[in-house]
């Protein structure tokens, strides 16, 4: 069984931060990449940040640029996020992926190209 679980979402002040988290399990990523997704009610599910497992390729959308950095522990198969100086617009829920598809910028920022997700856990940014 491959297992995604996110955790530490919650409820923070505009310009405050978060560390998401990811607990991967299941199978070795090695040779995946890893992504953090977010969705807001009534838009689309956007990528917002991702990685090689090995930590050669990373990408970071533009509206997070600067304020967002995905990392991860590969002693812990953790993966993480961490977000600062939040924005209302960031409010959605987010929900780490993974896929083995490729590590090209099109392949890594296009959510169907993603074979495994977590549940996503709800950061809410009040402003």
């Amino acid at each position: 069984q491959v297992q995604l679980v996110e955790s530490g979402g919650g409820l923070v002040q505009a310009g405050g931060s978060l560390r998401l988290s990811c607990a991967a399990s299941g199978r070795t990523f090695t040779s995946y990449v890893m992504g953090w997704f977010r969705q807001a009610p009534g838009k689309e599910r956007e990528v917002v940040a991702a990685m090689s497992w090995s930590g050669d390729v990373t990408y970071d959308a533009d509206s997070v640029k600067g304020r967002f950095a995905i990392s991860r522990d590969v002693a812990r198969n953790t993966v993480y996020l961490r977000m600062n100086s939040l924005k209302p617009e960031d409010t959605a829920v987010y929900a780490c992926a993974a896929q083995r598809v490729g590590y090209g910028h099109s392949i890594v920022v296009n959510a169907g190209n993603y074979n495994y997700w977590g549940q996503g856990t709800q950061v809410t940014v009040s402003s």
